[in-house]
């Protein structure tokens, strides 16, 4: 039923308005304490959502989390207030999409995936249902309650499914359908391939559709004086999935037995741009977003992200982990045998964690192995120059050149050709920090102490070659040769 809650006036410190019953729960319209419009989605007994985590996915395109309590008695999770209709209403209405109206969706929908993804989550029960459409875009609302058995792989999945029914109308469609654009069609069958090692990530997702060319758009005739308008006002859903009829206007997932987690579909999260990523063929994280962001096709608008806040994200998240890398390198001046084998199971880690499948992992660990000898030409170069410096009569610690050697060696196991998934990885492990301008600022703040420090340490501190004792002498006295050699 909608009006007035006749029982009763407050969830928590939200004051009700109205309520909207669906098969598998409810979902009030509320107002918080400043007036804001809410929607409070009730949640079974025994649900436990983790609204951290939702909070911290930040995306345009799938709806803010902004509260919860899952130890109330039901437990429930407070989004922000979305008006606007599912895609499968909105399809079903206005026809399928077509040119660039297509391809902005698939892009803004892998996007919404994506961060769900960065917050460690997934989104478990994506459907044309669960995604609203406000002013053209799509803003993702069914999140993170239930458990996809193929977990974020299910996802993407879901996301060829879903863009399979934007472009034909259709939930039963075929890859094969006829007027599937053929640019599209390779995309959708490699997301919903069976060996999910096989599937692409959000991130690449973007990045791929972002490089679609799904044609024109449609011509739309100019509309007729005094025409109606092309659909009637959506039902306020609290940004949750509406049906046209049946349910009061809300529509939800049935609820799944997820090992305890049991809990229908609707809440969504997030509220802010993040970033784009690449392609099967090209590295995601540093796709350009090209003119599909600010664009309005056949009348409808196509929404907008704003590329500066995200090239901010981007420069915190690059800069942390160039701190990182100098704190690296400072450790292995320090402790040269520590440091390098601490840095190159980090690397070779970071590698495993963008490899997909066993041979990808194989080649993870392959190109670690293959960027030794790059290294190895700079521990052992730079402490040759150093003592070379013998020659103009400057004489210097033979063993701090060795473990200047193997900082700078160190240094070239995240910089060697070929080492960008790792940094990578690095940069993106910090961003979703650095969405945030207290947590980016504080983990600056940190990173920078440390690599002072390190900085510090390393120029004051005597090098241990531990636990390889017999190598530091060695390494000190083959140096010292050279050095007097030079005189």
């Amino acid at each position: 039923m909608s009006g007035e809650t006749s029982h009763q006036e407050h969830i928590g410190p939200y004051r009700l308005l109205s309520r909207l019953d669906g098969p598998s729960g409810a979902v009030h319209r509320a107002a918080d304490a400043t007036g804001r419009d809410v929607a409070i989605r009730m949640l079974p007994p025994g649900a436990v959502p983790d609204v951290p985590r939702m909070r911290a996915v930040l995306s345009p395109y799938v709806v803010d989390v902004l509260d919860g309590d899952p130890e109330a008695r039901p437990p429930y999770v407070v989004s922000r207030f979305v008006p606007g209709r599912p895609l499968a209403e909105t399809v079903a209405v206005d026809g399928p999409l077509r040119g660039p109206a297509l391809r902005y969706m698939a892009v803004a929908l892998a996007k919404a995936v994506a961060a769900i993804h960065r917050a460690g989550l997934g989104h478990g029960s994506l459907d044309p249902r669960s995604v609203l459409v406000v002013d053209g875009a799509p803003v993702v609302v069914d999140f993170g309650l239930v458990a996809d058995p193929e977990g974020q792989a299910g996802d993407i999945r879901a996301w060829s499914e879903i863009v399979l029914f934007a472009a034909t109308g259709s939930e039963d469609a075929s890859l094969d359908a006829p007027g599937l654009p053929g640019a599209l069609r390779g995309l959708l069958r490699a997301a919903a391939a069976l060996d999910l090692s096989a599937r692409p990530n959000a991130e690449e997702l973007i990045a791929a559709a972002s490089k679609l060319d799904l044609g024109p758009a449609p011509e739309v005739p100019a509309p007729a004086a005094e025409a109606p308008a092309p659909y009637p006002d959506a039902p306020a859903t609290g940004g949750f999935p509406a049906v046209m009829s049946g349910t009061g206007g809300f529509a939800m997932p049935p609820v799944h037995d997820t090992g305890g987690f049991a809990m229908p579909g609707p809440v969504g999260t997030g509220g802010y741009p993040e970033p784009t990523s690449g392609v099967a063929t090209a590295v995601a994280s540093h796709a350009h977003e090209d003119d599909m962001d600010d664009m309005v096709v056949g009348g409808r608008h196509a929404g907008s992200v704003a590329d500066h806040e995200l090239a901010v994200v981007r420069g915190w998240a690059r800069l942390l982990a160039v701190l990182v890398i100098v704190i690296a390198g400072c450790v292995a001046v320090m402790m040269p045998v520590v440091g390098v084998t601490v840095s190159a199971l980090a690397v070779t880690l970071l590698r495993i964690t963008r490899a997909r499948g066993t041979l990808g992992r194989i080649e993870a660990v392959g190109r670690t192995i293959l960027s030794l000898p790059y290294a190895a030409v700079f521990a052992v170069g730079v402490p040759l120059m150093v003592v070379g410096v013998a020659a103009v009569g400057v004489e210097l610690s033979t063993l701090g050149a060795g473990a200047l050697g193997a900082g700078t060696g160190t240094i070239a196991l995240w910089t060697a050709p070929g080492a960008g998934g790792a940094r990578r990885a690095l940069e993106s492990a910090f961003e979703p920090l650095a969405w945030r301008p207290g947590t980016v600022a504080a983990a600056g703040l940190v990173l920078g102490v440390l690599t002072l420090a390190g900085l510090v340490a390393a120029m004051s501190f005597t090098p241990s070659f531990a636990p390889l004792y017999g190598l530091q002498s060695s390494l000190e006295a083959t140096l010292s040769r050279f050095q007097n050699s030079l005189h």
